[in-house]
């Protein structure tokens, strides 16, 4: 049984950042496009080890090298997403990007082959069956496995905002769903999703792994798709909630603000802080008003007496840190309006245009 390690957690700060994206033909339609790009042709050396397929064979994954210096972050994904974008179009595909893609209509879509892959959709049936969904995963390196997951429990409180902010799904299965992130909604339908309850310790998570492997609730640890875990094999802290996104300057001020968020939270508990308890139900609130109306949410307060508004958070966030990025994102139009106005103005020819990675 291959479960994680404490020794995986040894260096803090590092950064990965895990792409899902859309292979799309000429028209920007989903099209089946594994075989070409990931078994048929060996994809050029940025890719090599780093290119990998999802559920559906028009679902495709980049991962970046290890960042060990946070300011690299833009060349490391520069780098890889154009040569996944000139990999497509040597054979013949371009590539898109969001939460979910507005055409993709899952009855008419081939799953991927790979026994894994089989296994949950024989074991899940309808809800995995149906998910078409992408995600953008940071990742987010800390140097001991007890502190990972103290980290991991605090980063909740911080997952609704970052789900708001990244939110970029309002169609799905061909029509317009009115939730801002109907993603969000379609992959929590999936067992071991959602905003988890808190762990103790690294060794209670460990536990948790081991159980539900043993049990065979799931086939691998890898199958725990929380928003939020400590990765043990990376030795990271993995956030999952965002959407995806197109357009670069949306994943890197979105990773930046979890970074910064890690390394504060690394402080206070070197600094011994209690961590506040937190009602799950209330964490669950907060994620439901992010999906469903992304820039306009507003939060219910951890005192449970009041709401702030998404932009509040925004502003109390970026002067706390010293980050800037996701204060330019809540700035400009909100992903799920953008496609919505290009939707109206252009219909759906115009909207799968829009969601195509250039470079």
């Amino acid at each position: 049984m291959d479960l994680g390690s404490r020794d995986a957690f040894a260096r803090m700060g590092t950064l990965g950042i895990e792409e899902e994206f859309y292979v799309v033909d000429e028209a920007g339609r989903p099209t089946a496009g594994i075989d070409d790009l990931i078994y048929g042709n060996e994809p050029p050396e940025p890719l090599v080890d780093r290119l990998d397929h999802e559920l559906f064979q028009f679902t495709i994954e980049t991962q970046t090298p290890l960042i060990e210096r946070p300011g690299n972050a833009r060349d490391e994904l520069t780098r890889i997403r154009r040569a996944l974008v000139d990999h497509a179009t040597d054979h013949g595909y371009r590539v898109a990007a969001a939460g979910l893609h507005p055409s993709a209509e899952w009855r008419e879509l081939d799953h991927a082959t790979k026994p894994r892959y089989r296994a949950q959709l024989d074991r899940i049936q309808y809800p995995q069956h149906r998910n078409t969904t992408a995600g953008l995963h940071v990742h987010v390196g800390v140097d001991d496995a007890d502190k990972a997951t103290w980290i991991a429990n605090r980063l909740r409180w911080h997952l609704p905002p970052i789900l708001a902010l990244s939110a970029n799904s309002p169609f799905w299965n061909g029509f317009d769903t009115g939730l801002a992130s109907a993603r969000a909604k379609i992959f929590e339908n999936l067992p071991n999703t959602g905003i988890p309850t808190a762990f103790e310790d690294f060794d209670a998570y460990r536990r948790f792994e081991r159980r539900m492997v043993e049990t065979e609730s799931i086939n691998d640890r890898g199958e725990l798709w929380y928003d939020v875990r400590p990765h043990t094999d990376h030795g990271t802290v993995e956030v999952r909630t965002p959407d995806a996104q197109a357009d670069p300057d949306r994943v890197l001020a979105i990773v930046e603000y979890v970074h910064a968020l890690v390394l504060d939270l690394a402080e206070r508990y070197a600094d011994g802080e209690s961590p506040p308890a937190l009602r799950r139900e209330l964490l669950d609130e907060n994620k439901w008003r992010a999906m469903r109306y992304g820039h306009d949410a507003e939060f219910v307060t951890r005192s449970g007496e009041d709401t702030v508004p998404l932009g509040t958070v925004v502003d109390r966030e970026c002067d706390r840190l010293g980050v800037d990025g996701i204060r330019d994102l809540y700035d400009d139009s909100s992903g799920a309006a953008t496609q919505r106005r290009i939707h109206d103005e252009g219909g759906h020819a115009a909207l799968r245009e829009s969601l195509l990675l250039t470079s």
